[in-house]
């Protein structure tokens, strides 16, 4: 039998509640979608583009519950050592030859002496089932291969873990389980039926704005609107690395680093590196400034 999850939230508004207090604008359906991933005991599964803010919904929620947030980066090559666990071998044979300098001699008591929970190093799917009371995020799980998401189905299935030199390890709690994905490979639909899925878009111009208010409240409300703007319009130029909602805030953040009244060519010139990521899309956006910003009047 499945363990009981952690923790819930009354209400899809417990939950709206919950992440606006960490400064998080969502809208209704990410909220009833963290709703019942919460009260089904289910992963929430998260896809959108790069920057729109899939993982920061698992910071905000673990600060908002309360609980550690447990973090694995997955990249292409991911073992499962580094993500389950690895034995802790300087350890072990320090181990082995202090118990022989003991007098032990039996390979049996030896192997027994060095395979204890003390010699393992957990990393975080295990720490997350361990602590239960935890937000597990599995970040750009899209970046895996077919092989680690079938190890992420067995795991998400009965939230335990087989250790061949321990035994089984179970969560007395399901933690709260956020896949993010951008979607650079299509998942398997089995990991897919597993979770309560959501995706999240670019944000909506007045939507942005919401979050840029929340982020950054000391920059003037003209300043914000222009930003916000700017970087919507951008989004249309067809750019290699369209600027989510974190370059938004870069870009916003590095005018009022440097004081910036008014959003201008000048202005803008020496911070297009803050929201955008590849030299092409640099040289386009610096092109097309002009018109950009005569778009803003």
């Amino acid at each position: 039998m499945d363990p009981r999850p952690a923790f819930t939230l009354e209400s899809p508004e417990a939950v709206a509640a919950l992440l606006e207090r960490g400064r998080y604008v969502a809208e209704e359906g990410l909220a009833v979608a963290i709703f019942l991933a919460l009260r089904l005991g289910r992963p929430i599964l998260l896809e959108g583009e790069p920057g729109v803010g899939k993982t920061e919904v698992a910071r905000v929620l673990a600060e908002g519950l309360g609980v550690p947030l447990v973090r694995l980066q997955c990249y292409e090559g991911l073992e499962l050592e580094q993500a389950l666990y690895e034995w802790d071998h300087a350890r072990q044979l320090l181990e082995i030859r202090l118990l022989e300098s003991m007098g032990e001699k039996d390979p049996a008591r030896l192997r027994a002496g060095v395979y204890r929970e003390e010699f393992l190093l957990k990393r975080p799917i295990l720490k997350a089932l361990e602590l239960g009371q935890a937000v597990l995020l599995i970040d750009e799980v899209d970046r895996t291969d077919e092989a680690f998401e079938a190890f992420l189905l067995e795991v998400l299935a009965d939230f335990q873990v087989t250790i061949p030199e321990i035994g089984t390890l179970k969560a007395k709690a399901r933690p709260l389980v956020v896949l993010t994905s951008n979607r650079t490979r299509e998942l398997h639909d089995a990991l897919r039926r597993r979770c309560v899925y959501y995706w999240i878009d670019y944000p909506s111009l007045e939507k942005e704005l919401r979050i840029v208010r929340a982020r950054l409240p000391e920059l003037p409300e003209a300043m914000a609107r222009k930003v916000v703007a700017l970087v919507q319009r951008t989004r249309q130029l067809g750019l290699l690395k369209p600027p989510g909602v974190a370059e938004t805030l870069d870009l916003a953040a590095s005018l009022l680093a440097l004081g910036a009244e008014d959003l201008t060519s000048q202005a803008l010139e020496p911070v297009l590196g803050a929201f955008l990521k590849a030299r092409e899309d640099a040289e386009k956006v610096r092109r097309a400034l002009g018109e950009l910003l005569s778009s803003l009047a």
